[in-house]
């Protein structure tokens, strides 16, 4: 829902929360970006200035009004209307159409990932305003679009589409059948459809027409399959929370609040399905120090954390909950030259607050947030489902590193 920018009172508490305000003195914050310059924009004096695009939608401040102003939001219309009235960069334009891209890097995986790591390639990428501080992830041929479409008990009377998302899809697709796997193993039937990008990357880069194009694809297939008593369960909180706010919100999809309504994050479900006492798992040690970090988009959708509630049940694992810095990737946003400043200040202050509790592992629900917070604290970064996994797993093999 579209909020009223009326209501700010501009009380900067919004400012203070902003990660891009804190390490860009370009960026003017999200009070002015948001609702001071919504009050010109009503009188048709459309904003001209490129900082709005500097905005990378980490949503902390949605999270820290006190009056229910979205200056997110605003912003974001606002930047889809810049990208309408203004030439989109070439770096824009691909990370529009992320799932093409990542269809086609997936088929010729083996070649794409030899040549996106030379210097040669690096610096063409520069040219076109790609930023190359990180290596970008590894691509796979076996991705899972092409997985099983269906696992479990089929008479369960628990069934669930699992809505993967395009870096478990492309880049990680071994998480992605573990989670199947998990699911399946608790007695669900686990469906995995024909699916395509949840759109919100189109959205970050100013395309709604493509967003709009992705978003009804997915809902016609979601919206069906919860006609038939299928829940839907992601793992990606930036995808789920584009699902839930942005299909019924500012894509305004039809199918939208239903799709919303019965959509799920999977540490979320997994704690629905044992408060229900539909399952009584049986959590083995997990001798491990883990530094969880808290996604921007984990905390904007307003579920909690439900993966700490998950670790609260594991015998011998030190979790230390993170939530106070953005790691700075912001999906697409880091991997743009014009943003990579700001995306390095940002994730070495990240990884500087992990690393000091000394963790074996980095736990995020984010895979952009695994992939920048591994690179700078030098960790390895898991998923929440790979700490339940092992603990859920053989114990024999549940080992510290």
């Amino acid at each position: 829902m579209e909020s009223d920018f009326q209501h700010c009172i501009r009380c900067t508490i919004c400012v203070e929360n902003c990660p891009v305000f804190r390490v860009n003195p370009e960026f003017p914050g999200p009070k002015q970006a948001g609702p001071d310059t919504e009050r010109f924009r009503c009188d048709e004096e459309t904003s001209l200035d490129k900082w709005i695009g500097l905005c990378s939608q980490c949503k902390r401040c949605e999270i820290a009004c006190p009056y229910g102003v979205n200056p997110a939001e605003i912003i974001l219309r606002e930047q889809l209307s810049y990208g309408e009235k203004h030439f989109r960069p070439l770096a824009n334009r691909l990370f529009a159409n992320n799932y093409y891209l990542g269809t086609f890097s997936s088929a010729l995986a083996l070649f794409v990932n030899k040549f996106a790591s030379l210097t040669f390639i690096k610096k063409v990428m520069n040219v076109f305003g790609l930023s190359t501080y990180m290596p970008f992830p590894g691509f796979y041929v076996h991705s899972l679009g092409r997985s099983w479409r269906w696992k479990g008990r089929r008479n369960s009377p628990r069934k669930v589409v699992f809505f993967y998302g395009c870096y478990l899809n492309f880049n990680r697709p071994d998480i992605g059948r573990g989670i199947r796997d998990l699911l399946a193993s608790l007695g669900l039937k686990v469906v995995m459809p024909k699916q395509v990008c949840c759109g919100l990357p189109a959205l970050g880069n100013g395309d709604i027409k493509t967003a709009r194009k992705f978003a009804r694809r997915n809902a016609e297939i979601l919206a069906g399959y919860i006609d038939k008593g299928y829940d839907v369960i992601y793992a990606c909180t930036s995808c789920g929370l584009t699902l839930t706010h942005d299909y019924p919100g500012i894509l305004n999809i039809p199918s939208g609040k239903k799709i919303a309504e019965n959509t799920y994050n999977l540490n979320e479900y997994l704690v629905k399905l044992i408060d229900e006492d539909y399952i009584k798992p049986e959590f083995a040690p997990v001798d491990l120090k883990v530094a969880y970090h808290i996604p921007c988009h984990l905390r904007a959708s307003g579920i909690g954390y439900p993966a700490a509630s998950l670790f609260e049940k594991i015998p011998g694992l030190e979790y230390h909950v993170l939530d106070d810095h953005c790691c700075g990737l912001s999906g697409s946003y880091g991997f743009k030259r014009k943003n990579q400043e700001t995306a390095i200040k940002l994730g070495r202050t990240a990884a500087a607050t992990l690393k000091a509790c000394n963790p074996d592992y980095i736990v995020s629900d984010c895979g952009a947030c695994r992939m920048q917070l591994g690179h700078f604290a030098g960790l390895p970064a898991l998923d929440p489902s790979e700490i339940v996994m092992r603990s859920l797993a053989n114990p024999a093999k549940i080992t510290k590193k």
